[in-house]
């Protein structure tokens, strides 16, 4: 079932049923298993007296940033405007990797974790981001449907999740 906002706009595919609750469970399971751990716990933090602070909190800032650039950048292409003509989103982030807004999740937990490594939640994280690709698997046949060869082509030249920064 499309949510209501999908409903009403011909310009968006869809996504898979259990995308939007399972990353609300993941994201409370994962600052929940964080935070207790980071602040209360300390169970599985040792690999912090490993990594030296700096370094820590200068990843995880980058990390943070670049969440928010493709969390915002992306959510404000697909939701910013309706298309008059459907079609394959190229554009911005877009051009980059295929699924911007879950990779900006993905890195959201990784930055969180550079900042203190929790190991426990670091667990969660794989989970999390085997979730997100089976999602954005189940995104992409619903595209493929709908756009055919023009998806097919988008699937080609630009990756799934890590940037290609050159062309082929």
């Amino acid at each position: 079932m499309k949510k209501q906002s999908q409903q009403q706009r011909e310009d968006l595919t869809g996504e898979h049923t259990l995308g939007d609750a399972g990353q609300i469970v993941f994201a409370c399971l994962f600052a929940a298993t964080w935070i207790a751990d980071t602040f209360f716990f300390r169970y599985t933090t040792f690999l912090n007296q490993l990594v030296p602070p700096a370094a820590r909190i200068l990843v995880g800032v980058v990390m943070l940033v670049v969440s928010g650039y493709l969390a915002g950048t992306g959510l404000s292409i697909v939701f910013g405007k309706v298309r008059e003509k459907p079609g394959v989103i190229r554009e911005g982030v877009f051009n980059v990797v295929r699924h911007p807004v879950y990779l900006s999740e993905i890195l959201l937990y990784f930055g969180l974790l550079m900042l203190n490594i929790s190991l426990v939640a670091a667990a969660i994280w794989i989970f999390a981001i085997v979730f997100l690709h089976y999602i954005s698997r189940y995104e992409e046949k619903l595209l493929l449907e709908r756009f055919g060869d023009e998806y097919k082509l988008y699937m080609q030249e630009v990756p799934m999740w890590f940037p290609r920064f050159r062309k082929k």
